[in-house]
C-alpha cells in the first residue's frame, strides 16, 4: 500500500506542478492578487507530495521489497541498511526522483522566503519552477516510474552496482543536485525578469543568495566526487576528465561567472544582459549533464544505463527549456537597459575579465565533451578527447584568471588604481616568489612549472588575507581596535576570503599531486618491503574476510620509519560481489598530515605474489580540503544580514506622519 501511495503523491505532484505553473502566471498577467498569491500553498504542498513519494521509495528499499522492480533491480537483502537506503538514488529512477524533491525543495524555500519579492516577480519566478517540475514529474511518471510492480514478487534482489556501496553514494549525489538543481531557482529568476520586462539592480540582490547557495553545494558535490573516485576506484587520480565529470564542471564554472557577474549587477548596476544571458546557460548546462548521465549516449562508471525513449525524452526537455528561454532572452534582451559604465580598471572590469576567461573555458570543456559525440553522429568513426586536451587548454586559460584574483577585491568601483593595488599586494608576491624559490632549491631545481604552481597557489591565499587586513585597516589603525575592526566587516567579506583561500589551497594540492608524487608497479609477498618515500612499506599478511554480501582478500601492510618501528598500518582488498558476479578494488591509504601513502591491490601471480600498486601522492588531501574552505566561503557569506534579508520591496512606503517624528 506504501508504494502505491507514493505513485498516486507523485500523480497528484504533477497535477499541482501544472497549477503552479499556470495560475501564478496568469494572476501576475491580469494583476490578480489572488490567483498570484496560489503559487506558494501550491509550491509547498508539492513538496510535501513529492517527499511522500521519496519517502515511500525509501522505506520499500529499507524493507527489501522486491515486489518492487526497482528495489528488485538494484538492493539485496543481504547489503547494509545505509547501502539500502543510499541505493534509493543509486539508480536512474531513484535518482530522478530525488532531482525533482530536490526541484520542488527549491520552489517551496522561494515561496516560504520570498516574501520580500514583488508579488509579479515571485508569482513568475514559481511558475517557471512550476514548468521545470511539471516536465521532470511527467518524465518519471511516463518514462521512470520507480513505483514499477513485480509480479510475482522474486525472493532476492539483484544487487547493487558494488561500486556504488560506499559512503560517498550517501553524500555524492545529494550535494551535486543541490547544485544542479539550485541554478533552476536562478534561471526562473532570469525567465521571470524576462516575462516582466524589467531587471535592475534589485534583482540581483534578490537572485545572488539562490546562486551563492547553489554554487557552495555545486562545488561540495564535485569535491566530493572526486574523492569518491579517487579512494573507490583504485586508480589513484582525483580527476579524469571523464565526460559525465565535465558535465558537473560546466556549471560550476558558469555558476562561478554568474556568481561575480551579479555582484557588478548588484553594486553597479551594470552587466544587466549578461547576467541574465549566464543564469540561463548555467542551469542550461545542468540540464545538458542530465542528458548525458541519463540518455545513454556516454560510457562511464558515472552515467546510468538507459534506453532511447529516455534519452529522447530529455533531449525534447531541454530543447524545449534552454530553446525556449534563448529565445525569449533574444526577444526581450533588447528592450532591457544595458547598465553602468565604468573604467577597465576598475572592480567591474576585473570582474569582467574574470567572466571572460571562466566562460572560455567552460566552452573549451564543452567542446571537448561534445565533439566526440558529434563526430560519432554523424560517421561511423568513434573517437575520445582525453587528458591531454583538456590540460592544454583548459590550464592556460585558469593561470592568467587565478593571476588575476587577487586585484579584483583590491580594485575600487568605477575607476581602480592597478599600480595602487600592485603595491599592496607587495607582500603577498614576495612569499610567491620565496615558495617558489624554496621548490626550485630544496625540492626539484628542474621542475620550473611546478615551482610556479606552488607560487601561484601561495599567492592566491595571501593575496586573499591582503585583503582582508586591508579592509580591517591593518597597517592604519591602531591594533588594539583592529579585532572589533575585523569583527565588525561584513560577512561577504569573509566569505569572498575564504572562497579565494580555498581556491589557493586546491591549486597547491593539484600541483604537489601531479609534480611530486611518485608511482611504483611490482609483485611482493607477504614479509617483503619496499622503499617509498623516505619510509619502509612491508607486506606483513594477506587473509580472507567475509563480508555481508561480498568476499576479500585483504592486504595488511605497515609503514616503518628510518629505525624499523611501525607507526601506521594499510589495509587494501579485493572484493568480490557473487550476486552481481563483479569485483572491485578497495585501495587503502595512509595520510601524513597533507599528503597520502596509496596502496592498490592487483591480481595475483601463479607463484603466489600480488601484484601492487603503490602511489605517494603529496599535499593531496589539500585539493579537497580547498573545496571545503571554498564550500565554506559560500556558507559564510549567504549569512550576511544584506543577503538574508534581500533587497527591499518596490511597493510603495505610507507617507510619513506626524507621529513617525516622535523621538521615545
Amino acid at each position: 500500500m506504501m508504494v502505491e501511495t507514493g505513485h498516486f503523491a507523485l500523480v497528484l505532484a504533477f497535477a499541482l506542478s501544472l497549477v503552479q505553473s499556470v495560475v501564478p502566471l496568469a494572476g501576475a498577467r491580469f494583476g490578480n492578487q489572488r490567483m498570484m498569491a496560489v503559487g506558494g500553498p501550491v509550491a509547498i504542498t508539492g513538496l510535501a507530495l513529492t517527499a511522500l513519494a521519496f519517502a515511500a521509495l525509501t522505506v520499500s528499499y529499507a524493507r527489501s521489497d522486491f515486489s518492487v522492480a526497482n528495489v528488485w533491480e538494484n538492493s539485496h537483502s543481504l547489503k547494509p541498511l545505509l547501502f539500502k537506503i543510499t541505493g534509493t538514488w543509486g539508480n536512474h529512477e531513484g535518482s530522478m526522483l530525488l532531482w525533482v524533491l530536490i526541484l520542488t525543495f527549491f520552489g517551496a524555500l522561494v515561496a516560504a522566503f520570498g516574501n520580500n519579492l514583488p508579488a509579479t516577480l515571485k508569482a513568475n519566478v514559481l511558475a517557471v519552477q512550476g514548468w521545470i517540475g511539471a516536465a521532470f514529474l511527467l518524465f518519471i511518471l511516463a518514462t521512470s516510474n520507480p513505483f514499477a510492480r513485480l509480479v510475482p514478487a522474486p525472493m532476492e534482489g539483484r544487487d547493487l552496482n558494488p561500486i556504488l556501496q560506499d559512503i560517498g553514494l550517501a553524500i555524492h549525489p545529494p550535494l551535486l543536485y543541490l547544485g544542479y538543481v539550485g541554478f533552476s531557482v536562478c534561471f526562473s529568476f532570469a525567465v521571470a525578469a524576462l516575462i516582466d520586462g524589467r531587471i535592475d539592480a534589485a534583482w540581483a540582490r534578490w537572485a545572488r543568495p539562490w546562486t551563492l547557495a547553489a554554487w557552495s553545494f555545486l562545488t561540495g558535490g564535485i569535491a566530493m566526487g572526486s574523492y569518491w573516485a579517487y579512494y573507490e576506484l583504485g586508480w589513484g587520480g582525483f580527476w579524469f576528465w571523464d565526460p559525465v565529470e565535465n558535465a558537473s564542471f560546466m556549471p560550476w564554472l558558469a555558476g562561478t561567472a554568474l556568481l561575480h557577474s551579479a555582484i557588478v549587477m548588484e553594486r553597479r548596476a551594470a552587466l544587466k544582459i549578461w547576467t541574465l544571458l549566464l543564469a540561463i546557460l548555467t542551469f542550461s548546462l545542468s540540464l545538458l549533464g542530465t542528458f548525458l548521465v541519463r540518455s545513454g549516449v556516454l560510457t562511464s562508471v558515472h552515467a546510468f544505463a538507459s534506453d532511447p525513449t529516455r534519452g529522447v525524452f530529455i533531449l525534447a526537455i531541454l530543447s524545449l527549456f534552454i530553446g525556449g528561454s534563448l529565445t525569449l532572452f533574444a526577444v526581450r534582451a533588447q528592450s532591457l537597459g544595458a547598465g553602468g559604465l565604468f573604467h577597465p580598471v576598475s572592480r567591474e572590469g576585473a570582474l569582467v575579465l574574470n567572466n571572460l576567461f571562466l566562460t572560455t573555458a567552460t566552452a573549451t570543456v564543452l567542446l571537448g565533451t561534445l565533439y566526440p559525440l558529434i563526430v560519432e553522429a554523424f560517421s561511423a568513426d568513434r573517437i575520445s578527447v582525453g587528458a591531454p586536451f583538456f590540460n592544454l587548454t583548459f590550464g592556460p586559460l585558469m593561470v592568467p584568471l587565478l593571476v588575476i584574483v587577487p586585484f579584483g577585491p583590491l580594485l575600487a568601483w568605477k575607476r581602480g588604481d592597478l599600480l595602487a593595488v600592485a603595491q599592496r599586494l607587495w607582500a603577498a608576491f614576495a612569499l610567491a616568489i620565496l615558495a617558489m624559490l624554496a621548490v626550485l632549491l630544496f625540492v626539484d631545481r628542474l621542475a620550473v612549472l611546478a615551482a610556479l604552481g606552488i607560487g601561484l597557489g601561495v599567492w592566491l591565499i595571501f593575496g586573499a588575507l591582503t585583503d582582508l587586513a586591508l579592509k580591517a585597516g591593518v597597517g592604519h589603525a591602531p591594533a588594539r581596535v583592529l579585532p572589533s575592526r575585523l569583527a565588525g566587516l561584513p560577512r561577504s567579506v569573509f566569505g569572498t576570503t575564504l572562497a579565494h583561500l580555498g581556491l589557493g589551497v586546491t591549486t597547491l594540492g593539484i600541483v604537489g599531486a601531479l609534480s611530486f608524487g611518485s608511482e611504483s608497479i611490482l609483485a611482493m609477498k607477504p614479509g617483503e618491503s619496499t622503499s617509498v618515500s623516505g619510509v619502509t612499506l612491508r607486506f606483513e599478511r594477506l587473509e580472507p574476510v567475509k563480508g555481508p554480501n561480498y568476499t576479500e582478500n585483504r592486504a595488511v601492510f605497515s609503514v616503518r620509519d628510518t629505525d624499523g618501528d611501525v607507526f601506521a598500518e594499510i589495509e587494501s582488498s579485493k572484493r568480490f560481489y557473487p550476486v552481481r558476479q563483479m569485483p572491485t578494488t578497495e585501495a587503502g591509504i595512509g595520510t601524513f598530515m597533507f599528503s597520502q601513502l596509496y596502496v592498490s591491490l592487483g591480481d595475483e601471480t601463479p607463484d603466489g605474489e600480488v601484484v601492487v600498486r603503490i602511489w605517494w601522492k603529496p599535499l593531496v588531501t589539500l585539493i579537497w580540503l580547498g573545496a571545503l574552505v571554498m564550500m565554506t566561503g559560500g556558507a559564510v557569506s549567504l549569512c550576511d544580514r544584506r543577503l538574508r534579508i534581500g533587497a527591499p520591496s518596490r511597493r510603495q512606503r505610507r507617507p510619513a506622519t506626524a507621529a513617525d517624528a516622535v523621538v521615545p
